[in-house]
């Protein structure tokens, strides 16, 4: 009876093991599967990866200090346009 218990419970320990071998393939294929279908979705929405999200950043923020500087030359040209004696400003372009 000894034996016959011993064997019983090395099928079932067997057997265990086998089942907990399929679950993992399948929770592995189940994500793969999920992944695949939200980068599916992703792409279809048109959102940007994060590279390119703080690559255009980068640019928005190089252009922001660019008008800013360009503002700042505005307002000083202007100023001393203003500044410049009658007649002085036309002859200079």
């Amino acid at each position: 009876m000894v034996q016959t218990t011993n064997r019983f419970f090395d099928e079932m320990a067997r057997l265990m093991n086998d089942a907990a071998g399929v679950a993992s393939g399948v929770r592995k294929e189940v994500e793969t599967i999920f992944q695949a279908q939200a980068e599916r979705i992703l792409r279809n929405l048109d959102v940007v990866t994060r590279e390119e999200f703080e690559a255009i950043k980068e640019m928005a923020a190089k252009a922001r200090d660019e008008n800013e500087r360009l503002a700042a030359r505005i307002a000083e040209l202007e100023k001393k346009l203003r500044a410049a004696p009658k007649g002085e400003g036309s002859q200079g372009a």
